[in-house]
């Protein structure tokens, strides 16, 4: 009986402390440094569930982070490995998931941003997520967001591809696309003018 009554005792303990083991885990993931805000012009905060922080150039930035920069403020994010991402005034850009060896996901809620990576760096897979569409990336410059009155994805060096209403458009070095409205196709590819071009690099800081 006495063993018995151990036994259902140390099942109790093990079963109690699954939770405990599993909420662990949760909230290591949701603090994985990922990286840092290099350079932060005007309001910028990262935000987690409930949790919200000032960023400052040079602050960590987790995984999960979802980071918001407020009116005329600017933000340049350093990821692991080498990927940066400059966002312009009223952006918020969520790093769902990210790994420096094999790339991740980064969701754009609103506003503009440029990724920058590399040529001679190894190459990522990386999914930029928007309610226009899904930007497949592997290793380039490009920029995304408010332009012309639409939204805008215009490659400065490399290769991606722009996704929307079942369609895919391929971009290289020195054409655009445009979704005139979220929920439609993605229009011709076309050559960006260096006015445009301009006005795009500005609204992100550069």
């Amino acid at each position: 009986m006495r063993d018995l009554f151990e036994l259902r005792c140390n099942r109790r303990m093990v079963l109690a402390a699954i939770p405990a083991v599993l909420i662990g885990s949760g909230a290591r993931a949701a603090t994985e440094e990922i990286g840092e805000a290099a350079d932060v012009r005007g309001t910028v905060v990262a935000r987690q569930v409930q949790d919200v922080r000032d960023l400052a150039s040079g602050a960590a930035l987790m995984l999960k982070d979802s980071v918001e920069t407020a009116a005329k403020s600017f933000a340049r994010l350093e990821l692991a490995g080498r990927t940066t991402v400059h966002l312009g005034s009223r952006a918020r850009l969520l790093i769902d998931r990210f790994v420096a060896e094999s790339g991740g996901v980064l969701e754009l809620g609103e506003g503009a941003m440029l990724l920058d990576r590399a040529d001679d760096l190894p190459k990522l897979d990386i999914s930029i997520k928007s309610q226009f569409g899904l930007i497949a990336v592997r290793g380039t410059r490009f920029f995304a967001g408010p332009s012309k009155g639409v939204f805008g994805v215009f490659v400065v060096r490399g290769v991606v591809e722009v996704e929307a209403a079942g369609v895919t458009r391929r971009l290289r070095k020195g054409q655009g696309v445009d979704i005139a409205t979220a929920g439609q196709a993605p229009g011709k590819v076309g050559r960006w003018k260096k006015p445009r071009i301009d006005a795009a690099l500005k609204s992100v800081g550069l």
